[in-house]
């Protein structure tokens, strides 16, 4: 298994997520893909990906990237790129992981639980955890987190045994419409 980091400093989850998707279909495998928030100077947003297979792929743009010791790219994105490879599956928002393509409409919560790497809910704005009968409203977009090892989706109640991702798939900007 080969784990890669890489920083094109992504300002936003959403192009972070996009970045994913473009390495994703540029790897043709199988793959672990995260966001990583990099904070410091200039706080971004930087990727990690886990498959199997050449990440020689990876360098054939102008990003940073990190396997283990080795390093490419400009210095800053490239120290990014060795931050997001030593957070992945300890923390970090899954974007591509086993199971994702096929957890689309409404999933019942013990499929999502069977059929993927997601390991539990955190229910935010109400008390009770899903049962395995209850629905997941994907929305088509699911971005469980890294929590301690295990991957954790946060979810909302959507009705009676109705849950929907807490992460909206396109969120509306602070003040947009504002000057």
């Amino acid at each position: 298994m080969t784990i890669v980091g890489v920083d094109t400093g992504s300002r936003s989850l959403r192009e972070a997520d996009h970045l994913i998707h473009d390495l994703v279909d540029r790897l043709r495998l199988p793959v672990v893909a995260c966001t990583h928030l990099i904070r410091g100077a200039r706080p971004h947003v930087a990727v990690s990906l886990e498959f199997d297979g050449p990440w020689s792929e990876l360098v054939d743009f102008t990003a940073g990237v990190a396997v283990g010791a080795d390093r490419s790219g400009p210095p800053d994105l490239s120290a990014a790129a060795v931050e997001a490879l030593a957070q992945h599956r300890v923390s970090g928002r899954a974007v591509v992981f086993p199971g994702s393509g096929g957890l689309t409409g409404g999933v019942r919560v013990g499929d999502v639980l069977a059929r993927s790497p997601i390991t539990r809910f955190q229910v935010i704005g109400g008390p009770d955890q899903p049962g395995p009968d209850d629905v997941l409203d994907t929305r088509d977009h699911l971005r469980p987190e890294w929590q301690a090892g295990e991957l954790v989706l946060a979810v909302t109640p959507a009705g009676p045994g109705r849950y929907a991702p807490f992460e909206v798939p396109n969120p509306t900007p602070c003040c947009a419409d504002h000057d």
